[in-house]
């Protein structure tokens, strides 16, 4: 049976993918969540002309032949506004962020003017508009600002706060179930047999799925059984998508695929033309998508990057995939063969700008050392010729 490629099993992964719904949530637990719907602007910022800086608001009229003496007739400060007006020869002491008086159409900063009981001296010239932020200068009502399918940083929190919205409409996380398969595992702070390991899939893939977006319900260790894989299964079922890694072959001990087949899940495609995760399961359970990823750490993780977090970025309703980035190589490569490799490797910057990429000489799949030391992945396509020291290379910048 031919392997799939990589791209027809991502493009067959997010057929007929619709975003989840959507959900209120107060503005302070919006940091990292995907708008939903966009957030139009209530009022004009500022709703009213401000003063730009500390000084002395005035008629520009007044002051068109500096030095001129004024009588100072109030003060406005932040949130509290002079109520009167400023009239022929008077000025009105301003602060940061306070009102621009009626009658004033520009603030002297405090540094050109002198202050005495009463009046103050304006010792250089205004021109109408110094120093004053005009009324919508920031945006207007009934713009729209923040549009849906964005994922809120900081900034558009601080932008939405100043649009007065409290509450924000954001898409749900969606939920994402993680087993992990094997006799041979053992939970970190457990007393390992001999022939034992410590389990680090299930945690990488709840901490991957976190980092882009889901919640994640961590379904521990099962034992290399089919009742024991099925119950598993079924203990996810609330789940939008079922991550398995482990038993995804066909071994006297591989159970997964059988136990996906019993519990409803109709498989789509095993096996995929690509080093390291080749025996990668996709199948759907109604609304359900499940993932089976290869055991092995790196292989499981390289998947789970290339096909899970584009299928979460699908049901958050984000934009779809960047353009390739591009590294220069670092050392030579091998022509490759018909399945597309992921090959780690560590960034440096180049003379000339681009970043060089240079590749670790071991790529066993079960070395997360590796992968934790390494910045990106460089992209082999299939049947790519062999690659000199300097040429252009496809990467894939590890970002989880």
């Amino acid at each position: 049976m031919a392997l799939l490629p990589v791209e027809e099993a991502l493009a067959r992964i997010l057929t007929d993918v619709k975003p989840v719904a959507a959900e209120a949530v107060p503005l302070a637990e919006a940091p990292g969540r995907v708008l939903a719907e966009a957030l139009k602007t209530r009022r004009d910022q500022p709703p009213f002309a401000a003063s730009a800086m500390d000084g002395y608001a005035v008629r520009t009229a007044d002051v068109a032949q500096a030095p001129v003496r004024l009588k100072t007739v109030g003060m406005a400060a932040a949130g509290h506004a002079f109520a009167g007006s400023v009239k022929e020869g008077q000025a009105v002491r301003i602060f940061t962020g306070a009102p621009l008086p009626r009658g004033a159409d520009a603030v002297v900063i405090q540094e050109n003017a002198t202050a005495e009981t009463g009046f103050v001296t304006i010792n250089q010239n205004a021109r109408h508009g110094q120093n004053v932020r005009n009324r919508g200068l920031d945006f207007k009502a009934g713009e729209t600002l923040l549009a849906p399918g964005i994922d809120l940083n900081a900034r558009d929190i601080g932008l939405a706060a100043a649009m007065n919205c409290a509450t924000v409409r954001v898409r749900r996380k969606p939920l994402v179930a993680v087993i992990a398969t094997g006799d041979e595992l053992v939970l970190p702070g457990q007393r390992p047999r001999t022939d034992q390991i410590f389990s680090s899939n299930s945690h990488a893939l709840a901490a991957l799925a976190e980092h882009f977006g889901a919640k994640t319900l961590n379904l521990g260790i099962v034992a290399d059984s089919l009742k024991a894989t099925e119950r598993a299964i079924a203990k996810a079922a609330a789940a939008d998508i079922v991550v398995t890694s482990g038993g995804a072959s066909v071994g006297d001990h591989d159970f997964v695929q059988e136990a996906l087949k019993r519990s409803g899940v109709k498989l789509d495609f095993w096996k995929i033309a690509m080093r390291p995760g080749k025996p990668f399961m996709y199948g759907r359970r109604g609304r359900q998508r499940v993932m089976g990823l290869p055991g092995n750490p790196v292989s499981a993780l390289v998947c789970a990057r290339l096909f899970l977090k584009p299928l979460l970025d699908a049901l958050l309703g984000l934009a779809g995939q960047p353009e390739p980035v591009m590294a220069r190589l670092g050392a030579p490569m091998k022509a490759n063969d018909s399945r597309q490799d992921y090959v780690r490797a560590t960034l440096r910057q180049g003379p000339d700008g681009l970043r060089i990429a240079m590749p670790y000489a071991l790529q066993d799949s079960s070395m997360q050392r590796t992968l934790r030391e390494s910045h990106c992945l460089i992209v082999r396509l299939p049947q790519a010729p062999a690659a000199a020291e300097g040429e252009l290379v496809p990467i894939l910048p590890l970002d989880f």
